[in-house]
């Protein structure tokens, strides 16, 4: 009698420069703990030509779920990274409700050939944010990128209003960095750096903010991880505002991810 080999389980995250990826090691550390020896997690790194044109012909489909050419494994499902966040929107077969208002994706199931794209960094960042809720005033979100939709998702639930900041502003919900003048950071109370300014190892950079006017009444949150204490926190420190990373919140997208693979 031929005894089927079980395939392996395979997760991975999709991005451009992934060296410094929080997923791996995450995901790595959860499957040692829970003794998941058949499963695994890898970085798909690739240029946005290949994402959209070939990466989902870079796997096969076995029985019922896809698998890896040539090796008896089985993807199970992707996190989606800086900066394929909204292309993986034309990678997938179809969007969860939170996708679909946001316009990103940052997580994949895939079941019976179908890959679902959903969107865990509005549960992330709003989980991440409770312990400075209420906000007492405005917000700015820096960058609209896939990760501003998630964070702009986020604060109209909470009720809390904000203004995109951007280089060129293309709608009237976003303004310049030049437009942030001392009225303007008298309104706000949260400033959300969404943009990959200051992560490893380009260390040294940081958004162009009036640092300057910023006080204890502000809170900057940088979705940067790496390094822990980005140039854009410090600065604000110096000032006296509360400052956090996004570490935390990459820790509740995950384990979100995580229950949306295994429901």
């Amino acid at each position: 009698m031929e005894i089927k080999q079980i395939p392996s389980s395979v997760f991975g995250l999709v991005g451009e420069r992934l060296d410094y990826s929080f997923s791996r090691a995450y995901f790595g550390e959860k499957f040692d703990t829970l003794k998941l020896k058949d499963h695994q997690y890898r970085n798909f790194e690739m240029n946005r030509e290949f994402l959209l044109s070939h990466f989902r012909e870079s796997v096969t489909y076995h029985k019922e779920t896809s698998t890896t050419k040539g090796k008896n494994e089985i993807i199970r499902g992707l996190n989606v990274t800086i900066p394929y966040k909204v292309d993986m929107l034309q990678v997938v077969d179809k969007l969860s409700e939170e996708a679909k208002i946001i316009g990103a994706i940052n997580t994949i199931t895939i079941e019976d050939n179908i890959w679902t794209g959903h969107n865990t960094d509005c549960y992330g960042f709003g989980k991440s944010l409770e312990s400075f809720l209420p906000i007492q005033k405005n917000a700015l979100i820096l960058g609209t990128g896939g990760a501003s939709k998630a964070v702009a998702y986020t604060l109209e639930a909470l009720q809390i209003p904000y203004l995109f900041v951007s280089r060129n502003p293309k709608d009237e919900y976003a303004i310049a960095y030049k437009e942030i003048t001392k009225e303007a950071m008298e309104q706000v109370s949260l400033i959300v750096n969404t943009t990959p300014l200051g992560v490893t190892p380009d260390i040294h950079l940081y958004p162009n903010l009036p640092y300057e006017l910023m006080n204890e009444s502000h809170i900057l949150y940088d979705l940067v991880y790496n390094p822990s204490l980005t140039m854009f926190m410090k600065l604000g420190q110096q000032q006296g505002a509360k400052v956090i990373n996004g570490y935390q919140m990459l820790v509740h997208q995950a384990e979100k991810a995580w229950e949306l693979w295994n429901n």
